[in-house]
């Protein structure tokens, strides 16, 4: 599959670079278009730094937060923060006429989102599997998910992340440029398939998968509390109390996964479809922002979720924090 800029548009006009033959035409978007386009990514992007920002300091300063499942969740919030900061600030760049910045910078910029956003992705399978752990075997939960195994898990999703983007670019790493059909544009080929599968199919099967066998042992252990209790003092009141963090678990981790469908498939269905995919081209920048927007609802679902966040957000807001011993 090539992912790039390519020239053909019957509204180009002039040359990107004037002075070479070779260069591509520069593909003209109305003043408005573009203008609106920069604004609605530049807010998307300032919302995701900041809101991720707020899960990194929450679950770095307080103590009380540092615990296996709150790592991963520091992990998660980590790489989205890197999409926000690093990511669409280059995607904006991206939706400007010509390149400028050599063939060089063109692959590293799709190392860098393919390394985060495949991080981002790991670590949500990774919090299924501490989620599912944690509901469907509680009593062996605190001796098989450590703070120091998560840890392990965590650094191998890096570097796994890490590896696999530098395979899947790897012909163009080896020679920047090589598919350009012209100066002046950002094109790299890569095996679109082995993506799918590995990048999207593969993760979301596991998360879907694990999401139901933790709903579904939920739900029975919640009812089978309910029967027990109400047999000895006639009410289910107290059942519901238990089972309330698990349930809400399982609900949290059923959003995160519509969330992310929604997210993702819109850019699959266009990479599925065949169609090169244009990457200053409005429909072009839609489905990849909408893939990158992930990343900024990621926290937001914490924030409304977790009271924990809640609590945390107010005391950075109101700069409590900076208090000793906060």
């Amino acid at each position: 599959m090539e992912v790039g800029d390519p020239s053909g548009h019957e509204y180009l006009s002039e040359l990107c670079f004037p002075q070479l033959n070779t260069s591509c035409k520069k593909h003209i978007r109305p003043h408005m278009e573009t203008m609106l386009m920069y604004i609605v990514l530049s807010s998307v992007s300032l919302l995701t730094v900041s809101l991720n920002l707020l899960v990194i300091i929450s679950i770095s300063h307080f103590r009380q937060l540092h615990t296996p499942t709150n790592l991963l969740l520091l992990s998660l919030a980590v790489a989205d923060f890197l999409v926000g900061l690093l990511v669409m600030p280059f995607q904006i760049l991206l939706t400007e006429p010509c390149w400028f910045l050599g063939d060089l910078v063109c692959v590293l910029f799709y190392l860098l989102p393919c390394i985060t956003l495949l991080a981002s992705i790991l670590n949500m399978v990774l919090i299924s599997v501490d989620r599912y752990v944690a509901i469907c075997d509680p009593l062996r939960y605190p001796t098989k998910i450590t703070q120091k195994r998560v840890q392990i898990f965590v650094v191998l999703c890096w570097i796994y992340a890490v590896f696999y983007s530098f395979l899947l670019l790897y012909d163009n790493l080896k020679q920047p440029g090589r598919y350009n059909s012209c100066y002046g544009e950002c094109v790299i080929n890569y095996n679109g398939a082995v993506d799918i599968v590995l990048f999207f199919i593969l993760p979301i099967s596991v998360i879907i998968i694990l999401y139901m066998r933790v709903f579904v042992v939920a739900v029975s252990q919640a009812r089978a509390m309910c029967s027990h209790i109400a047999a000895v003092t006639l009410q289910c009141s107290v059942t519901v109390n238990v089972k309330k963090s698990e349930m809400k678990a399982a609900r949290t981790l059923g959003v995160l996964v519509a969330v992310f469908l929604m997210c993702y498939c819109p850019y699959y269905c266009v990479t599925l479809s065949g169609y090169d995919i244009m990457i200053s081209s409005s429909s072009t920048v839609f489905v990849l922002f909408l893939a990158y927007f992930n990343s900024c609802l990621n926290p937001v679902i914490y924030a409304f979720l977790y009271p924990w966040f809640r609590k945390s957000v107010k005391l950075i807001v109101t700069l409590e924090i900076l208090q000793p011993n906060s």
